[in-house]
């Protein structure tokens, strides 16, 4: 055959190979387009749902404490009481007092001639005597949600009235303008408030439908979007497929035409043969109190160093090392190797605390409880200085092997934090099932401080929860000291990030640690009690 023949048989063979994966390759971004569509109205309908099951439990508060000072007329130091009670609670807009047929006697802004409409009425939860409402009221028939509190006996009960946009999202995710459609609904399905353009012409078939009822009240958040929209919110990664499939034809085309057939290497096995050679070491990345200025540990990172001096970064292998079970093994050596390298260091620092990430994986048995019991039972290293994080990357799928294997973690005197609270797999029923000492607020909010205030409600509503739940708090992926500076408006005490320290290698955070918490100095001082131990991922 002649070289000119045998060239456009290759070409022949190129573009034949070339096609199947383009396309493959265009039906998986379809996929992970409409996926990262569907989680980020998950992500909207969890986020919305926690403000409005936050707003509510406030406004219950608010009533409890009203009844339980005796609030139920229209006297004066009543009126004032209530009027006092709306300026505390922000969520509630007017109180009032309300007759045993359900007539409203007065306000705190005054008597008001106008009955409301009740459209709707309900327990706000099961075996409740309170009640969520939708009424209406005024010349325009303004629509309002009213928590209705009535009275134990005969007498008289009180209500509070909340705007219909608080329990519906006003803006998407990143801050712009909604591509979906939002609805907040009563557990028996009466609508309580609706935002975002409804599509009537979009077929049943091409719609997304997110329903997320809550776990504490009587509400169900109910999200819908047109495929074509949450795609079109996806515009990059179309662009990124447009690109990546023509990149991918010329490669085969030209491995056909230039390269000869080689042997593919197994990636696993690189994997292993790195495990052997030692090539996986810890960078630290220190965690700092915005407070006191002091260290109070670091988060453990791994990267892989090439004999060659090259450091291949974590979502190069982390993801297959997960899918292959090698993350077993390679956690226990990561534990190790710090303990080789750290634990003389930081066992004479007692205050210091070291965090490494646990993936779903490491939950699925007891087995990570008896590696660290072995690692660390006999070395400088005190139990109660190790953290352990539940990272996302992979959904827990059993929550009560997950609790039990948290409890035993616990039971050695470990602790475990819950990484990137607020966005993901986890959301807020990891803080309630789970039983974790730490959550770590996820980046996405930090960077939006100041500029998103619903980022800092988020922020205050998560610190609120952890505070009630006896949980330590530390944010992470803090970049500048505006962000520091609000954080500390915000009471949060510990947080990692480039504005502190990127991961170091061994040597440089040790002289870090030599810095900034010399041993000589320390024995010194008199004894102190221990700072908290938090650790980040």
């Amino acid at each position: 055959m002649s070289p000119r023949r045998k060239l456009l048989v290759a070409i022949g063979i190129g573009v034949a190979l070339a096609g199947p994966p383009v396309l493959a390759l265009n039906y998986w971004l379809s996929g992970l387009v409409e996926q990262q569509g569907r989680q980020e109205l998950e992500q909207s309908a969890g986020r919305h749902m926690a403000l409005a099951e936050t707003r509510v439990a406030r406004v219950i508060s608010t009533l409890d404490d009203l009844a339980a000072r005796g609030v139920d007329s229209c006297r004066a130091s009543h009126l004032d009481a209530m009027r006092q009670a709306t300026f505390a609670a922000a969520p509630v807009k007017e109180l009032s007092v309300i007759a045993a047929d359900g007539r409203t006697l007065c306000t705190d802004v005054g008597n008001q001639p106008e009955q409301r409409q009740v459209l709707s009425s309900e327990p706000i939860a099961g075996g409740s005597a309170v009640l969520i409402e939708v009424i209406r009221m005024g010349p325009k028939g303004e629509g309002w949600v009213r928590v209705r509190r009535p009275a134990a006996g005969a007498g008289n009960g009180l209500a509070a009235l909340v705007p219909l946009a608080l329990f519906v999202p006003q803006v998407a995710n990143g801050g712009g303008p909604m591509s979906f459609h939002a609805r907040m609904l009563t557990a028996k399905g009466a609508l309580i408030a609706e935002s975002g353009d409804i599509h009537r012409d979009t077929k049943s078939a091409d719609v997304i439908v997110v329903d997320l009822p809550s776990s504490r009240f009587a509400l169900k958040a109910h999200i819908t979007a047109p495929q074509t929209m949450v795609a079109a919110g996806q515009g990059d990664l179309r662009s990124i497929g447009v690109v990546a499939s023509g990149l991918l034809a010329i490669v085969i085309l030209g491995l056909t035409v230039l390269l000869p057939r080689r042997e593919r290497r197994n990636p696993i096995a690189d994997i292993e043969r790195a495990l052997s050679a030692g090539e996986f070491v810890p960078y630290y990345q220190p965690i700092v109190d915005i407070r006191s200025g002091k260290l109070r540990g670091a988060e453990v990172l791994i990267r892989w160093r090439k004999p060659d001096g090259t450091i291949v970064p974590p979502a190069m292998f982390i993801p297959l090392a997960e899918s292959s079970g090698l993350i077993i093994e390679l956690t226990r050596e990561l534990m190790k190797r710090v303990l080789k390298e750290a634990g003389a260091a930081l066992g004479k620092r007692p205050h210091l605390t070291v965090g490494f990430n646990l993936t779903a994986r490491h939950f699925a048995s007891e087995e990570i409880v008896e590696d660290i019991r072995n690692i660390f039972k006999r070395s400088p290293l005190r139990m109660s200085q190790l953290m352990f994080e539940v990272t996302e990357r992979q959904p827990i799928e059993n929550l009560t092997e997950t609790r039990r294997v948290i409890a035993a973690l616990q039971g050695l005197g470990c602790k475990v934090a819950i990484d990137d609270v607020g966005t993901g797999h986890s959301g807020l029923s990891y803080m309630l099932k789970l039983g974790v000492d730490v959550i770590k607020i996820d980046k996405m909010f930090i960077d939006s401080l100041g500029t998103d205030r619903y980022s800092n409600t988020i922020i205050e509503t998560l610190i609120d929860l952890a505070q009630n739940m006896r949980m330590d708090v530390v944010a992470e992926g803090v970049e500048s000291f505006e962000q520091v500076v609000h954080l500390r408006e915000l009471g949060i005490r510990a947080a990692q990030g480039y504005v502190f320290a990127p991961p170091l290698p061994h040597s440089a955070f040790m002289q870090l640690v030599d810095a900034i918490d010399p041993v000589r100095t320390r024995d010194k001082e008199p004894a102190r009690e221990p700072v908290a131990a938090i650790a980040a991922t």
